[in-house]
């Protein structure tokens, strides 16, 4: 939830013509990943979450689409070198909680 919310804020500052290309991009892709663990947690069994997560983890492509995007954004401008940053530690951040979350709950099942 916290990279999608930086996200907003960070592409909110874009262009006003960029909002429905590339801003809107990098929206869909960092909400992607929160909204496929809450739908996983709203299933019955610890199996049908670890699915879910695992398609969260498949959605790490979104991780790496949200990646790339923001190396475009910066070469072009809209990014600062900061907020550049930030949102590349919080992908890989979140690429490795998702890994362990996924790991501890098949160990735990």
């Amino acid at each position: 939830m916290d990279l999608a919310a930086k996200v907003y804020e960070i592409t909110d500052k874009f262009p006003k013509h960029e909002m429905y290309s590339l801003a809107d991009q990098m929206r869909r892709a960092a909400v992607s990943i929160p909204s496929n663990i809450a739908e996983g947690k709203g299933r019955r069994t610890t199996k049908d979450f670890i699915r879910f997560l695992n398609i969260a983890k498949i959605a790490k492509g979104s991780l790496y689409e949200l990646q790339t995007q923001c190396i475009l954004s910066n070469k072009i401008g809209y990014l600062s070198q900061e907020d550049f940053r930030l949102i590349i530690k919080m992908c890989e951040t979140l690429e490795h909680r998702l890994s362990a979350l996924i790991k501890y709950l098949k160990h735990a099942n």
